[in-house]
């Protein structure tokens, strides 16, 4: 299990049933033990019934009191041996669930990780929560009917051979009778994959939309929309459950028949062993021993019933993760060979004409947001461009290079949950450097504020924090990182004018001589630049200095004088919940 945890290894996405087979020989050893355990089990289950039809002909009908005790004292020892089976098997197939488990949540984590960008653009968040928790867990689930299953066969043959020792017509109806039963309910489960399959697909789907709810609660607040969404979302749920009634349908019949069924079949094999018992073709021994071994035989019907319905769920789910493990990264997220350039190097983006010098403050103004966030998106290479690094193309360069030296900061970064030193942190503890970035991002009234310090817990997506808070702790991770390259998008728009200008020269402190780039249209962040990019249409229409863009740009001017006119400042430090560029656009 641990091996699977640091490697889980290439799986085979061929096929839902090739998955599976992928899984069960990534532990061939654990799974072979686990069907000897369970072959073991199956086959010990049906000795009690010989000991006991022993016990009775040989000890108690002729009164043969040691005879009677030493065959009591064989059958006390087989079910202990076959209790001990019993916890080893479950504990060993306990082992292969996890382990199915831990292989696909791996393989799914490094899926989403290898999509990277693209992963919003190919599938919703829902989806990979339904993915990595529900199929993840059904596929996992599957694997258990390796051992049993096996043992199944087994118990069912050594039962059949038992049985024509006592009498050949009881052994032909075993033979022909459990094959009778799978029969029987194979239609179901083709059924049951089918209502699967649509429940699964409409599961995930209102996981999304619930997820873009809470997510976007405030806005949806603030257009009067929650009602509309929460319409719809009621619509879906109704439309889950009328599917969920038609899957429990279907499974209520798979498992009132896996009950069912091996009961009716062993009335049949009494009354034809009492009826031949009560002709003397048999004798009270052998009647209580068939009737054993047709209760045994209960168990493995049992589990041939409850195994198909198992498969039939655990192909569905591996359809749902081999589909998601097929799709493609965009081609500007494909690995490629270069390391990237030696610094210092120039950032440029010719699609716009922007070029970020290495260890220099430089800013994009824009009166369309969403014009610098797609500039900060091709620089970052979140998109696939002509963008180069020194004299390399950014799409040349080894994907994970970029990410480690390159970092895009917003505000769609996701804070997790946990303490407040985890969530700003990663890895790091060096609590000066912490100081240092939290005094920069003017976040040391949010550390004082909470009740524990940087000990206090955050809740997911900051939630008890404000909008100007969330968006200082973004800030203090991202100083905290000392990428090579900082691409800040809008870090002061939700603070105030206090706030805001303090940040701004922190900021150019806390980066000298280290490449940084931010989008704002504040004048108190642009003074603060070294050199100023003013974008028309996407395209560079001057650079200079703030000043001198002042002096010589009559819409530059009124741009950033509009939005220092426009300012709203509360007293705490917050200028309200700002949407990013991103968010803009959508």
């Amino acid at each position: 299990m641990e091996r699977s945890y640091a490697d889980p290894g290439a799986p085979d996405c061929r096929s839902a049933a090739r998955y599976l087979w992928w899984l069960i020989t990534s532990q061939r050893r654990r799974i072979a033990g686990g069907a000897l355990l369970g072959s073991a089990w199956m086959v010990c289950l049906t000795l009690p019934p010989y000991l006991l039809s022993r016990a009775i002909d040989d000890g108690l009908e002729p009164g043969e009191w040691p005879v009677l005790v030493g065959w009591v004292a064989a059958l006390a020892g087989v079910g202990a041996l076959n209790a001990w089976l019993a916890v080893m098997r479950h504990r060993t197939m306990t082992r292969v669930r996890m382990d199915a488990a831990f292989r696909s949540v791996q393989v799914v984590v490094r899926q989403a990780t290898r999509l990277g960008g693209a992963l919003p653009r190919r599938v919703t968040a829902g989806e990979v929560v339904t993915i990595g928790f529900g199929d993840v867990a059904v596929i996992a689930a599957t694997l258990t009917i390796t051992g049993p299953g096996v043992g199944a066969v087994l118990a069912y043959i050594v039962v059949a051979v038992l049985l024509l020792t006592v009498s050949p017509l009881l052994a032909v109806v075993v033979l022909l009778g459990v094959p009778l039963l799978a029969v029987l309910v194979g239609p179901l489960l083709g059924r049951l994959q089918g209502a699967e399959a649509t429940y699964r697909e409409l599961q995930g789907g209102l996981a999304s939309r619930f997820e873009d709810m809470v997510g976007g609660l405030r806005v949806l607040n603030g257009v009067g929309g929650k009602d509309v969404f929460a319409e719809r979302y009621r619509r879906g749920s109704r439309a889950l459950r009328a599917e969920g009634y038609r899957v429990g349908s279907v499974t209520s019949w798979v498992q009132a028949l896996g009950v069912g069924l091996p009961t009716l079949f062993l009335g049949v094999v009494t009354w034809l062993a009492a009826r031949m018992a009560a002709q003397g073709d048999i004798s009270v021994g052998e009647l209580v021993a068939v009737y054993g071994y047709a209760a045994v035989l209960v168990v493995p019907v049992s589990f041939f019933i409850e195994g198909g319905y198992d498969l039939s769920r655990g192909l569905v789910a591996a359809r749902r993760v081999i589909r998601f493990l097929a799709l493609e990264p965009d081609s500007a997220d494909k690995e490629a060979a270069s390391d990237g350039p030696g610094p210092p190097s120039t950032l440029r983006d010719p699609a716009s004409g922007v070029e970020v010098a290495p260890g220099r403050l430089t800013a994009l103004v824009s009166a369309r947001p969403a014009e610098s966030a797609a500039v900060v998106d091709r620089l970052g290479r979140f998109v696939g461009s002509a963008a180069t690094w020194g004299a390399i193309r950014l799409d040349e360069i080894d994907l994970t290079q970029v990410r480690r030296r390159i970092l895009v900061a917003d505000n769609e970064a996701d804070l997790f949950a946990g303490p407040l030193r985890d969530v700003i942190c990663g890895w790091g503890r060096d609590e000066v450097a912490i100081g240092r970035a939290v005094y920069a991002a003017m976040a040391q009234d949010i550390v004082r504020g909470l009740p524990d310090g940087l000990d206090s817990l955050i809740e997911a997506r900051g939630r008890n924090l404000s909008g100007g808070q969330r968006q200082r702790v973004r800030l203090v991770r991202a100083l905290l990182a000392d990428p090579e390259v900082l691409l800040a998008v809008e870090p002061t728009s939700a603070v105030d004018a206090h706030t805001e200008a303090a940040v701004s020269a922190r900021l150019r402190t806390a980066r000298a001589g280290r490449t940084t780039l931010v989008t704002s249209t504040s004048p108190l962040l642009l003074d603060q630049a070294d050199v100023v990019y003013y974008l028309v249409d996407g395209s560079v229409a001057a650079v200079g200095s703030h000043r001198e863009l002042l002096d010589g740009q009559h819409g530059y001017r009124r741009l950033v004088s509009r939005d220092a006119d426009d300012e709203d400042h509360g007293p705490t430090g917050d200028a309200g919940p700002v949407p990013s560029p991103r968010e803009a656009v959508r």
